[in-house]
């Protein structure tokens, strides 16, 4: 990876960093939703600012997917 080109280097790391630090305290083997729980306790520990569970409209060929 070039980290030269990243955009939003500083925020990217400190997101990186809180993600490392969830896995590493939760460890593998968890199901999303535990780990989505603990990451916003993260973010909100670090004052990172997010938007949880964000409703996005995916496209599969064209054609917009209903999940």
């Amino acid at each position: 990876m070039d980290v030269e080109n990243i955009l939003y280097k500083e925020e990217s790391f400190q997101i990186i960093g809180a993600c490392m630090k969830v896995h590493t305290a939760l460890g593998a083997g968890f199901l999303e939703s535990v780990y989505h729980e603990a990451l916003e306790k993260e973010f909100k520990n670090q004052e990172i600012e997010f938007d949880s569970k964000r409703k996005l409209q995916v496209y599969y060929n064209n054609v917009p997917l209903k999940k």
